[in-house]
């Protein structure tokens, strides 16, 4: 379903509409959205993003010009979740703020990763497949593992290709 409120830009693909749940959410143009990917209202994709099937993009979400996702990539807005109030009610919208998380250009998250609430990952940087990333990633840096560490620093010619598309 792509609700009513979603803003699509010029020549985004989606190649299976009903398989996708957009709602009050922007994607920029030449994004390419894959089947069984939710983006819920106040998250802003980029241009020129590819987010892959089954993926999770919950609100307070940024993805800047140019960042891939992988398969399965599940991002969380909430440090603490819970289901009830102290008193023992039922939570709703109210009763939490939403922690913001941004991927800035030309970064890449691999599969299956798992993006905590509140983290900056870097431009051009790399997460691992499965990586949980519980902290800011730098610019320019290839993180792995549970928590995710950096292990690398991506290679200047694959900069220098994501400067070239800028």
């Amino acid at each position: 379903m792509i609700a009513s409120n979603v803003t699509l830009h010029d020549s985004v693909a989606i190649r299976h509409p009903d398989l996708v749940n957009l709602y009050g959410c922007t994607i920029g143009a030449g994004t390419r959205i894959g089947s069984f990917v939710e983006v819920q209202k106040n998250a802003v994709i980029g241009r020129d993003c590819k987010v892959s099937s089954h993926t999770f993009v919950c609100e307070g979400v940024t993805l800047e010009d140019g960042v891939f996702i992988g398969h399965g990539v599940m991002f969380t807005n909430d440090l603490f979740p819970r289901a009830l109030n102290a008193d023992g009610e039922l939570q709703s919208e109210s009763d939490w703020v939403v922690v913001p998380t941004r991927v800035k250009f030309c970064a890449s998250i691999g599969s299956n990763a798992t993006i905590l609430a509140g983290v900056t990952i870097g431009e051009a940087a790399q997460v691992g497949a499965g990586a949980v990333v519980t902290r800011d990633v730098p610019d320019y840096a290839i993180v792995a593992g549970v928590p995710a560490r950096v292990i690398g620093r991506v290679k200047d010619s694959e900069i220098e290709a994501c400067s070239a598309g800028a």
